[in-house]
């Protein structure tokens, strides 16, 4: 019993370190997806490739995964260059609010439904109890009253972001008729490659 104990034990630190570390240079888990690299042959000289990063990953990161994809492609098929069609990269953010504490329950409250943002007094919330009032239990009488408190900070608000590459890459040899960014894949590779980090072990 004890062995499992340690083993499920670090099984979630391997699972917690993972979340709190930027996403490697690996294949992404679905198409498009978060955590890697993922490509569409188009026809046998071009290709859609795409890399998406947690919110732990910045955007140069992204981008220059998604290059070096390309250039790793390039060589893999024989091409020499590679020049990258249609590029974009997408920023996906996202703001997230903790539980409002509940001074009436004495914890976090997890019925807590709704924010607000007022420029002067920040983030504020509207609880299950009441729509301007917050609940507070009296120590003298103990009975359940209510405070007016609309504006109290008493959560986290925190935007997360992720970034998404994604460009349409043509291949070629000794380069590419009518691009103007043209790259050379073995040349790519050379100065990228020291920055690529994989996924641990």
């Amino acid at each position: 019993m004890k062995a499992l104990r340690h083993l499920v034990l670090a099984a979630s630190v391997t699972v917690l370190t993972a979340c709190a570390s930027t996403t490697p240079y690996q294949p992404a888990s679905k198409p498009g997806g978060y955590d890697g690299y993922s490509q569409t042959m188009l026809d046998n000289s071009r290709a859609r490739i795409t890399f998406g990063g947690n919110s732990l990953t910045d955007r140069d990161t992204v981008e220059n995964y998604m290059i070096y994809r390309a250039a790793e492609m390039a060589v893999e098929r024989g091409f020499d260059t590679f020049a990258l069609v249609n590029r974009d990269t997408e920023k996906n953010s996202r703001v997230n609010i903790s539980p409002a504490y509940n001074y009436g329950l004495g914890r976090y409250d997890p019925y807590f439904r709704y924010s607000f943002f007022r420029p002067r007094l920040g983030w504020s919330a509207f609880d299950r109890f009441s729509y301007f009032r917050r609940p507070y239990r009296s120590r003298g009488f103990g009975f359940m009253g209510y405070a007016n408190d609309p504006f109290h900070n008493d959560f986290n608000v925190r935007e997360t972001t992720k970034y998404r590459a994604t460009a349409e890459v043509v291949f070629g040899r000794g380069g590419v008729p009518g691009a103007d960014n043209t790259f050379n894949a073995r040349e790519v590779l050379a100065n990228l490659g020291p920055t690529i980090v994989y996924p641990a072990q």
